[in-house]
């Protein structure tokens, strides 16, 4: 699932993978391409947050703020890429959600060999390995056939119908500000969805790196793993490392509401907690 800044130079040098930038900024969507153009892994190509990772906006934001793409539409940019489902891909970003977002949907798609780079583009430049500017070209090739998993996404009917379910629990991955509802920065509603529990994604990380196998089994140690898990946050991306932590922590039954919390609000009918 992660890999290793010095195993991701070895599949670099040996020309078996392909490497993925998936640098983005929310207050600032150009900078993330910006930057790529500026500096990247030789031979990465890039996926953008908005563009790529995600449909446009739809009216009054039902489906969240980064609704997920049609799937073959996102089936044909890989292609348009050079990645088709046998290549064996390494997303980075540097140390947000957005290559979590990536693999993820890929993971939902059934691509077999995905990794995301420990620490990122700051950990590869920090061993001084080797950077490219501007863009990279691959010739198109065809996907292929693929299957999307449902079973690992919740829609906002699903998460309405188990609010009191007591074998399911909700995750909440913002931070706690914005969980309680002191604060909210983005969206027109502040709080949480009712009964959410609150795991900061970003406390999963030490100075960028993901936490040992052990710390984060700890992190999650009040989290029944018989219970099926959903996890949610703004808009879907956020929650994406938890989902990756709670599966590599052994948690079998977790699924993503890719909607989130900006999908949540869009009924204005569906209630919403603050603790304030």
């Amino acid at each position: 699932m992660f890999i290793s800044v010095d195993e991701a130079y070895q599949k670099w040098k040996d020309s078996t993978v392909q490497f993925v930038d998936c640098r983005f900024d929310l207050q600032d969507p150009s900078k993330g391409e910006s930057d790529y153009r500026a500096a990247h892994i030789p031979g990465a190509i890039y996926f953008n947050l908005d563009s790529d990772l995600s449909d446009p906006v739809h009216e009054h934001r039902v489906g969240g703020r980064h609704p997920l793409p049609e799937w073959k539409a996102f089936a044909r940019k890989l292609g348009d890429r050079g990645i088709d489902r046998n290549t064996e891909v390494i997303i980075y970003d540097d140390n947000h959600a957005f290559a979590s977002r990536m693999y993820w949907m890929l993971m939902a798609m059934g691509h077999s060999s995905i990794f995301i780079l420990n620490g990122g583009f700051p950990a590869w430049k920090h061993r001084d390995f080797p950077t490219e500017k501007g863009t990279v070209e691959k010739t198109p090739v065809e996907y292929g056939e693929f299957q999307v998993n449902e079973k690992l996404m919740a829609d906002q009917n699903e998460v309405k119908q188990k609010l009191t379910n007591e074998d399911v629990i909700l995750i909440d991955s913002r931070n706690a500000e914005r969980y309680k509802g002191k604060v909210e920065p983005i969206d027109h509603k502040a709080g949480h969805i009712p009964g959410a529990l609150n795991y900061d994604w970003s406390q999963l990380f030490e100075e960028g790196q993901l936490k040992s196998q052990p710390d984060i089994e700890k992190h999650f140690q009040r989290i029944d793993r018989n219970k099926e898990v959903i996890v949610y946050c703004g808009s879907g991306v956020t929650a994406t490392p938890n989902v990756l932590a709670l599966q590599q922590a052994g948690y079998t039954n977790v699924k993503l509401y890719p909607g989130s919390f900006s999908d949540w609000i869009s009924n204005d009918e569906n209630p919403v907690d603050r603790e304030v």
